[in-house]
């Protein structure tokens, strides 16, 4: 009797829901080609020199984005994003529902293979997420023309920005620097730096150290001696 009873409370009792998974990669990887990863890799650098000493500022490269709690197919992966209003961590994924907002900036560096996701679905879902700004780069210029381009959120939808693209939120303009396209201080005209530019000036920072570091040790060395001359 009391078997059966614990079968029948066992039939009743419905299986625990499995808790949702939200794959944290697709396997692609980060640009179709060198150059596209590389123009990623740059403006990526840029956007977190941009931000790095806002700290509600949250820039990401080709991280998952979901958007509908429990739904793993409400899904978007940005080349780049910049969220503005949210905590400044890494974060394994990006998810609308805990952050309370979706991101403010994105640049999608095309191809094509995706110009028709990028000009199509992609630039659906920013929409409806309420990009403000969502700037669209083809580096090897091979189908957009003009190859850098802008839109900006209105209330019928995305609107091309006319002249170069631009970010009005963080002060910056798109444009091709040497052949290259790069993000620019709307203010100064100047290039934000790239990873090797930014290396190249530690070194030089560094051999400048180490030259006033040596010196400054002669000029001790110096002064000791003299000192010890007037003691004798």
């Amino acid at each position: 009797m009391i078997a059966r009873e614990a079968m029948d409370l066992l039939r009743d009792d419905p299986a625990p829901a499995l808790p949702v998974e939200y794959p944290e990669s697709d396997g692609e990887p980060l640009g179709e080609t060198d150059v596209h990863a590389q123009v990623t890799m740059a403006l990526f650098h840029a956007l977190l020199v941009r931000t790095k000493d806002r700290p509600d500022a949250y820039a990401a490269m080709d991280n998952f984005l979901y958007f509908e709690e429990g739904d793993p197919s409400a899904c978007v992966s940005p080349d780049l994003y910049v969220v503005l209003g949210v905590e400044k961590k890494l974060r394994r994924t990006y998810k609308v529902w805990e952050e309370g907002r979706g991101p403010d900036l994105v640049i999608e560096v095309t191809s094509r293979k995706s110009r028709a996701t990028d000009l199509g679905e992609k630039k659906g879902k920013y929409a409806l997420l309420g990009v403000r700004e969502y700037l669209l780069v083809d580096p090897l210029a091979e189908y957009l023309e003009p190859p850098l381009q802008g839109f900006r959120l209105g209330d019928q939808g995305y609107v091309r920005m006319a002249g170069e693209p631009r970010s009005e939120l963080l002060g910056l303009i798109l444009r091709w620097v040497d052949g290259s396209p790069r993000l620019v201080d709307a203010e100064t005209g100047v290039p934000l730096p790239t990873p090797t530019e930014d290396h190249e000036r530690a070194e030089i920072l560094a051999g400048h150290s180490e030259r006033e570091k040596a010196r400054a040790d002669v000029a001790e060395a110096e002064l000791a001696r003299l000192r010890a001359l007037l003691t004798r």
